[in-house]
């Protein structure tokens, strides 16, 4: 946090903005993904400029890209990741998928289990072992899941989280029947079943998490703090929760993460401040 309180109240008042434009921004695009199933896999359009980022997610095989699958959060669908998805393509991630599961009905291991189901299809698809998978929010919990109590991290190479409250979010306490929103609460059974030892996870995480973030509260709490995963913290400065999604500044940072290893600068990323 930067020590100048005017600096800090300036972040913050612009911080207020763009997540209110993000929110107008979900609120349209909510329409164009209802449906159950998933997105499908997506070819870059040649007319889609391309990010700086310049990297191909190629893992050891120039011929055999890796997919990129992402997860909404609690409420949305997959159309409110449209622009991430571009982005990645932009980027030059040419298979991106994203899929919709029930967020206000089962728990988090039902859609944990549609979620590898998907994953399973790209891989069969794509004539591949592993996939990326990029979740914001209560997703990112779903895909921890599918990773950490369900064998997932044989198929997930890299994991990104955009906001998740891998540590539960106070929140959460208002009463409501989803029984995913009880799982968030910091303490639930959820969270202590994901604080159990997961000795070898082959999964690589990188958990983005935002001072300026009004759904995870604390906002640390959006951290993956688990000795037994491979973990990147990367710490976003001005960025709201939904904003994450729009980011240009996390969307590059993202894109850098899910470089092949070769390609892949030393984490911590931090995204350029807005």
């Amino acid at each position: 946090m930067d020590g100048n309180p005017a600096r800090t109240v300036g972040r913050m008042a612009r911080g207020a903005v763009t997540e209110a434009a993000a929110v107008t921004a979900v609120l349209a695009l909510l329409p164009f993904g209802t449906g159950d199933g998933c997105g499908s896999v997506c070819t870059v359009h040649p007319s889609l400029p391309r990010l700086p980022t310049g990297h191909g997610n190629v893992s050891g095989d120039a011929a055999a890209p890796v997919p990129v699958l992402l997860v909404h959060g609690l409420g949305g669908n997959r159309a409110v990741l449209t622009v991430l998805r571009n982005g990645l393509l932009r980027g030059g991630f040419p298979c991106v998928s994203a899929m919709n599961y029930r967020s206000l009905a089962g728990d988090i291991s039902d859609a944990a289990e549609q979620l590898a189901e998907e994953v399973r299809r790209l891989c069969e698809h794509g004539g591949c072992e592993r996939v990326h998978v990029v979740s914001h929010s209560l997703g990112g919990l779903i895909a921890r899941y599918y990773v950490q109590r369900m064998g997932g991290d044989a198929q997930v190479d890299t994991l990104v989280t955009l906001g998740t409250p891998h540590q539960g979010t106070w929140a959460a306490i208002v009463p409501a029947p989803a029984p995913m929103i009880r799982q968030i609460l910091p303490g639930s059974d959820l969270l202590a079943e994901l604080a159990l030892p997961a000795p070898g996870c082959r999964t690589r995480f990188v958990a983005f998490h935002s001072e300026l973030d009004e759904m995870v509260i604390p906002s640390g709490h959006a951290r993956i703090s688990h000795p037994d995963l491979l973990v990147d913290n990367v710490a976003v400065d001005g960025v709201g929760h939904l904003s994450l999604l729009f980011d240009r500044g996390v969307l590059e940072a993202v894109c850098h993460a899910l470089a092949s290893p070769a390609e892949r600068p030393a984490l911590p990323l931090t995204p350029p401040a807005a």
